[in-house]
């Protein structure tokens, strides 16, 4: 992505006043005279600036992983497919040694939401497709990758609205609780943003194929002998969970039974009649 800010740019010297990058380029060095009396043009070959070195986008870019999120999720199986689904749901994040320090964190707990880039880190893919099948789509039917948030992208990069639970602003290990994530256990974070009501709230935004399922929901059966194994707090997060069907969307069998970790708890649930129905829940 190239993000780039002109000030003023003379045209006759081929000077600018302000030149401002926020981009993977080579680095910045600075506009001397050029001898033209035309427009120099940026990222170009100019046969008179002979005193200075044009920028050279670069194709390829290095990551750097600032943290992993810790979360109820040692697997993919029953992750919500979109964050805020499941708000109950409590992700850590844990920086990595070179990023713990807490001035990197100030000011954050002056926002309710958080936007989390993070990558897809179970995906294996060799090569991209220009189409994916949506799983709410029944798997079937085709659009554009850039069409879905479909993990099997050309960059498995990920993004997440989640809210700021908990500021923890120790020396050695600041950490943050966030709410309402879609992340497995151990998935890399590349970068937090805060997350701004002004600019990144749009009520009026269509939702294109998504309306279709905008507010899928199954009803969820929990039996009591089941229910009192858990935690109050793990039971009210397992609901949300269960309550957005986890099921491949294109798997109808009613006498399949599903099992995931959750929790530190092997959950095995199967769904009838459009409701789903815990059969067992053990420690794992």
């Amino acid at each position: 992505m190239l993000n780039e800010k002109w000030k003023k740019f003379d045209q006759n010297t081929c000077m600018s006043t302000e030149f401002v990058f926020f981009a993977f380029l080579q680095p910045i060095i600075s506009f001397t005279s050029c001898t033209s009396s035309t427009f120099c043009t940026p990222f170009t070959s100019c046969t008179y600036c002979t005193s200075f070195t044009h920028f050279t986008p670069f194709t390829l870019m290095t990551l750097n992983i600032i943290a992993h999120a810790h979360s109820e999720f040692p697997s993919k199986f029953g992750i919500p497919r979109q964050s805020g689904l499941a708000p109950s749901l409590r992700t850590r994040i844990v920086f990595e040694p070179e990023y713990r320090n807490a001035e990197a964190l100030r000011g954050i707990e002056e926002f309710s939401h958080l936007w989390l880039i993070w990558g897809f880190s179970e995906v294996k893919q060799e090569q991209w497709s220009p189409t994916v099948r949506p799983p709410r789509l029944g798997g079937n039917r085709r659009m554009g990758v850039f069409a879905t948030r479909s993990p099997y992208r050309p960059n498995p990069i990920g993004l997440s609205c989640v809210e700021l639970i908990e500021v923890d602003l120790s020396p050695k290990n600041p950490t943050l609780l966030v709410g309402g994530a879609d992340l497995m256990d151990g998935t890399p974070i590349y970068d937090i943003k805060p997350y701004l009501l002004t600019t990144d709230c749009h009520p009026e935004a269509t939702k294109g194929f998504t309306q279709v399922h905008e507010h899928y929901q199954v009803e969820v059966e929990i039996p009591e002998e089941v229910a009192k194994i858990m935690p109050k707090a793990t039971l009210e997060k397992l609901r949300e969970v269960l309550a957005q069907d986890p099921r491949p969307a294109y798997h109808d069998d009613e006498t399949r039974v599903y099992g995931f970790p959750f929790e530190g708890y092997e959950v095995k649930f199967s769904v009838k009649e459009g409701k789903v129905v815990v059969k067992e829940v053990n420690w794992s």
